[in-house]
């Protein structure tokens, strides 16, 4: 692959010659740097960027530009590169402005002018930057290409693992003229979707997620046989764990049967996080983590499925669903929930064919013009209506309380209530559904009359509550009725241990029923439901750990 463009736009001269000779003086031997006067001039040198398919690392534009603005340019530039790490460069008077951008742009830094000396203000950004994207799947010269069905459900999971997984891929439909000729290259019939055409030209028909793990670059082979910490999930806290883990010297992998973030990951803006002012994406803040805990030598693991835990003597043992194994001195149970699924007749089958579980945020450009669906009355479906909103014609959120205000976010209800195609149904719940192919129309009850009526849709998503999934763990630690993992105090009864502990201590405050697996996140019974309580957990389980180690 050539070298990847760092692209410079600044209408004034001399600022324009300075920021990219200080650029080219520092990734001159790695980048291609590349400078522009206006934001139209800038436009036309990525299109031509574009068509030769070189890749664009990072845009670096000035706020104040006339005709089109440095945020206008880089709003404009995702649609060529969206990708590409985006800077602003501002005056201290525009510092209002930037933070605007984080939200129109997704806006990765905003520089103050002058930035002198490079080495402390400019060098260091770029830097990390740079480093994020070349770590990233975004890299990659070549993009994969999916061809199946409009309302096709496995398609449409093939579609969501790659997002989920940050994987860019190009959406083709098998009736349309270049999906026909990529299936008949492949040698599959239309009836065999999905297909994916992987960047080397391998073509696989109906794959498992493991398949296209491993085809798109992603790893699923642990590295060794024996770990210090293994942890199993990689949302929040599963990830915090795996920061702490490895930065502290343990030698950590990270399992995750589908991707990292879990349901925070797939947040539209999650703006209660401690040190993001102006809000982060789910999916952006689960990268981050995900790149720092590879950065301090963790092992990430994708498309594993973690189905049996056992202790032999002072080793902790997980079985994966392929029959292979791994083996550790503790475990680290983050698993989180999983939303439960609607039980009303009809909808069971439209599954991934109009009725989602979670944001499933690859259909939201589909949903332009028509009404959307979205039950639930939790932060998750008020971030959803909110990102939702953005496309549809309507957002109709279904709620069973008379309200948002017992379950959901004050800042998030004051949100949905100033956008004007979001309309909150309390007392309501679907009742039906039907379609051929797909989602086309569903049957609400008002229960406060006992109402029903019957709406045209083909776009349904559930966020009703969360189940543990953690069947897995059954006679193997002590878990609440409805299948949490209990751990520390609550583990105790009447002061007395929990059955079948082996040591002369009490368990540590996380730690589970089997010295040495510790819960954190949501999998734990009465943990907090917040991302910033989750990476909390996930951080000190680590020091736990160490206790547990150093004991032994």
């Amino acid at each position: 692959m050539a070298n990847p463009v760092i692209l410079t736009v600044d209408d004034d001269p001399a600022v324009s010659r300075a920021v990219a000779r200080d650029v080219r003086r520092r990734y001159g031997d790695r980048c291609r740097v590349v400078r522009a006067s206006s934001g139209d001039e800038a436009l036309a040198a990525l299109r031509e960027i574009k068509l030769r398919g070189d890749q664009v690392a990072v845009l670096l534009a000035d706020y104040r530009m006339p005709q089109m603005n440095g945020i206008e340019f880089l709003e404009a530039a995702m649609d060529l590169f969206p990708t590409a790490r985006r800077v602003l460069l501002t005056a201290y008077a525009d510092t209002n402005a930037a933070i605007d951008a984080i939200n129109i742009v997704d806006l990765d830094h905003y520089l103050l002018k002058p930035w002198h000396p490079p080495e402390e203000k400019l060098y260091p950004v770029l830097d990390s930057l740079l480093e994020a994207w070349a770590a990233s799947p975004e890299a990659a010269p070549d993009e994969v290409r999916v061809i199946g069905h409009r309302w096709s459900a496995p398609s449409f999971e093939v579609r969501d693992f790659l997002a989920r997984n940050l994987v860019p891929y190009r959406w083709l439909l098998a009736d349309e003229p270049e999906g026909g000729r990529l299936l008949a290259a492949a040698g599959a019939d239309p009836a065999d979707v999905p297909v994916v055409v992987t960047a080397d030209g391998s073509a696989l028909v109906k794959p498992t997620e493991a398949e296209l793990a491993v085809k798109c670059g992603l790893s699923t082979t642990p590295a060794a046989d024996f770990y210090d910490l293994v942890v199993v999930g990689a949302g929040p806290a599963g990830l915090g764990a795996a920061v702490y883990g490895a930065s502290e010297g343990l030698r950590t992998v990270l399992v995750e049967r589908q991707a990292t973030g879990g349901q925070a990951g797939q947040s539209s803006r999650i703006e209660n996080y401690l040190g993001f002012p102006d809000g982060v994406s789910g999916s952006q803040l689960a990268d981050r983590a995900r790149r720092q805990a590879l950065r301090f030598g963790a092992e990430l693991l994708t498309a594993r499925d973690v189905v049996g835990l056992e202790a032999a003597g002072a080793t902790r043992l997980l079985r994966f669903s392929d029959g292979s194994s791994i083996a550790a001195h503790t475990v680290v149970l983050a698993t989180g929930v999983s939303y439960r699924q609607l039980t009303a007749p009809g909808l069971a089958d439209l599954t991934g064919r109009g009725v989602f579980y979670g944001s499933a945020s690859t259909e939201a450009p589909n949903c332009a013009g028509q009404d959307v669906y979205i039950v639930g009355g939790a932060n998750s479906a008020g971030q959803a209506a909110v990102y939702f909103a953005r496309h549809a014609r309507r957002v109709h959120l279904l709620v069973r309380g008379p309200d948002l205000h017992r379950s959901m976010s004050h800042y998030l209800i004051e949100q949905i209530e100033r956008i004007d195609n979001i309309e909150v149904h309390p007392h309501s719940e679907v009742i039906g559904g039907d379609g051929t192919d797909h989602l086309e129309q569903l049957t609400i009850c008002d229960n406060r009359v006992g109402q029903q009526r019957t709406v045209k849709a083909s776009w349904l998503f559930v966020f009703i509550g969360a189940e543990p999934r953690t069947d897995w763990l059954a006679d193997v630690v002590a878990r609440d009725a409805r299948g949490y993992v209990l751990t520390g105090l609550d583990l105790s009864s009447d002061g007395r241990r929990p059955a079948g502990w082996s040591l002369p201590r009490d368990p540590y405050p996380l730690e589970s029923s089997l010295p040495g697996v510790f819960a954190a996140g949501d999998v734990r019974a009465d943990s907090i439901k917040r991302v910033a309580s989750a990476v909390g957990e996930g951080a000190m389980v680590v020091s736990l750990a160490h206790q547990y180690l150093a004991a032994q």
